[in-house]
């Protein structure tokens, strides 16, 4: 008898579907939930190695089963894709319907399509397309008309198509202009950094929406592989933060994890980070101001995202009006430290709560 395979996530290999529950090697029903797990569960959480968000905030996971789902997604990829990329494959999609619609009328032969005078168009094609778009359009053509009854049931076609493209791309159009939207940019990096006689896991965002973001909170959750009672297992912890929101986001925030006692990071050397293989995952809600709703966007940092014995560079800048200023250009920006300022434990990590 036959099996079907399923990817096994444990090592990327396939094996047999025997509709037993997928299980890792270290599952333990008795064991207690991870109340930090932010949603991934258990089985997952100990079997995938690769990291869960993209940094453009992407979940990397798919799901079997939903069908191809190609509506769906090109509904989707055309609300996200920039205005200009979407102007132009608009303009392309109407221009390459009219275009197949006049070769058919070209395959009907030379007297399918007959002008009623002078057009000035010496090429079959051209007046094809010409008569093409008077139809899709519904704008009519006066100087051209179909002849024969192919030509005419052609003709009423390509009428009945036209308004129900147009209807699509208009409310294409329309979702694209109400759809609410968040465009927070986050720090290419982290860096561990000097704070307050230690050091602290930083990053920092901005708005780039000329529309005000207010009420904003941030979530920050460490993923990453401890040993556990003998066990290598993956853990969860919510970061604790200098703080975890601000009312008013007109500038720019850099987000603060104090590392203390207390932090999972404490003690930790940059290659001991490597080895945990961390995943800094980052959830920001938003009040939109433009549209009076809430938004949502995410993005996740791993070790390679993680830079030591830097800091942030200064993004203030000075204005001929003295209106405070930022440069958006400097939020990647860092300064070097002297090596060993953060890739070694400080004081406050050393000190028990």
């Amino acid at each position: 008898m036959s099996t079907t395979q399923r990817p096994d996530l444990r090592d990327g290999r396939d094996r047999p579907d025997d509709n037993r529950p997928l299980r890792s090697a270290a599952y333990d029903a008795n064991r207690p939930v991870d109340t930090n797990d932010p949603g991934f569960g258990r089985v997952v959480a100990q079997q995938e190695r690769r990291r869960f968000l993209a940094q453009d905030g992407t979940p990397q996971s798919r799901k079997f089963g939903t069908g191809a789902q190609r509506t769906e997604r090109f509904y989707l990829a055309a609300l996200a894709v920039k205005w200009p990329k979407f102007l132009v494959w608009l303009v392309g999609t109407l221009l390459l319907v009219n275009g197949v619609f006049a070769l058919l009328y070209l395959s009907l032969g030379p007297d399918a399509l007959v002008a009623n005078g002078a057009l000035g168009l010496a090429d079959p094609f051209i007046r094809a397309l010409s008569y093409s778009v008077g139809v899709f359009t519904t704008t009519g053509s006066d100087m051209i008309r179909p002849v024969g009854e192919t030509a005419h049931w052609l003709t009423i076609f390509e009428s009945i198509v036209g308004p129900l493209v147009f209807i699509a791309a208009g409310g294409l159009l329309i979702a694209r202009l109400t759809r609410p939207r968040v465009n927070i940019r986050f720090s290419s990096t982290a860096v561990v950094a000097p704070y307050h006689g230690g050091r602290a896991l930083m990053f920092r965002m901005v708005n780039m929406q000329p529309g005000e973001l207010s009420d904003v909170n941030v979530r920050v959750n460490l993923s990453i592989f401890e040993n556990v009672d003998g066990r290598r297992e993956r853990r969860f912890h919510r970061l604790a933060l200098e703080r975890s929101s601000v009312e008013f986001f007109t500038l720019h925030w850099t987000v603060v994890h104090p590392i203390d006692a207390d932090s999972p990071l404490c003690g930790m050397t940059p290659e001991q980070y490597r080895q945990a293989q961390p995943e800094v995952l980052i959830l920001v809600h938003a009040h939109e101001e433009t549209f009076s709703t809430r938004v949502t966007t995410r993005t996740s940092y791993t070790h390679d995202e993680t830079r030591w014995d830097v800091r942030f560079a200064d993004m203030f800048v000075q204005s001929d009006d003295g209106i405070i200023t930022i440069d958006v250009e400097r939020l990647d920006r860092t300064d070097r430290l002297e090596d060993g300022a953060t890739s070694a434990p400080l004081g406050p990590e050393l000190v028990t709560a």
